[in-house]
């Protein structure tokens, strides 16, 4: 993506509007994890949800009796800067795992590790941006003890989701801090250096025995790495 400035020079006696080329470095050091063709860089784990592809999205949908599924990242990440766009059905539960594993010697290979929370705004809770620890701690940003700043994100969150519409994600983990934002809001402000990289999965949440397929949507998926800092 190019950015371009605009130089007014003068002389004498007139003006020339000059524009200047020049790419800024934040935006060339962005990779996208969706080559918008196909999921050759992708594997799915978990349960038996699907993931194809519609125009510019990744779309996932749910299965009737099947656990949490994922389309996971071959590639693992440890320090980054990730930005991503998501729709969902209404009352669908969804998420995307962050620094997330999945190992023979863990659960038989559960998936586990750290989810950004993407919920529909009918979900009463409103926990969107909501870090949680799939399959180990549970909720780690807010938590349900702490009912203080649960209360205070609930009511953040009324405001802060697009319903039906597409959402803004922004997470940056970098060393033992995790931050979220949701369309230009900060949500979660984490302190948790439990594991230092992973893979980046996209979530279908199980839906038990609701046999009509649910949809969710992620696009313009893109990874900044911020090794160093």
């Amino acid at each position: 993506m190019q950015m371009r400035a605009l130089l007014v020079l003068a002389a004498v006696g007139s003006f020339a509007l000059v524009t200047v080329p020049c790419t800024a470095a934040e935006e060339e050091a962005w990779v996208p994890l969706f080559n918008g063709k196909d999921l050759s860089n992708w594997e799915t784990k978990g349960g038996a949800a699907t993931y194809h592809i519609e125009e510019d999205a990744i779309v996932g949908v749910s299965a009737p009796n099947t656990k949490n599924s994922f389309l996971c990242t071959k590639e693992h990440y440890a320090d980054f800067i990730l930005e991503f766009e998501f729709k969902a059905s209404p009352t669908m539960n969804s998420g995307c795992q962050i620094r997330s594993n999945s190992l023979p010697d863990y659960k038989d290979g559960q998936v586990h590790g750290y989810q950004v929370e993407l919920e529909d705004e009918n979900n009463p809770r409103k926990w969107s941006g909501g870090i949680y620890d799939e399959g180990r701690r549970g909720w780690l940003y807010p938590t349900k003890e702490n009912e203080e700043l649960a209360s205070k994100f609930s009511e953040a969150g009324k405001t802060v989701w697009k319903n039906g519409e597409w959402n803004t994600i922004r997470v940056e983990a970098i060393g033992s801090s995790i931050k979220t934002w949701v369309n230009g809001e900060l949500r979660a402000d984490l302190q948790d250096d439990m594991t230092p990289s992973g893979f980046i999965a996209l979530q279908v949440h199980g839906v038990g025995d609701k046999t009509e397929p649910m949809t969710v949507r992620w696009r313009n998926i893109r990874i900044q790495e911020a090794k160093g800092k």
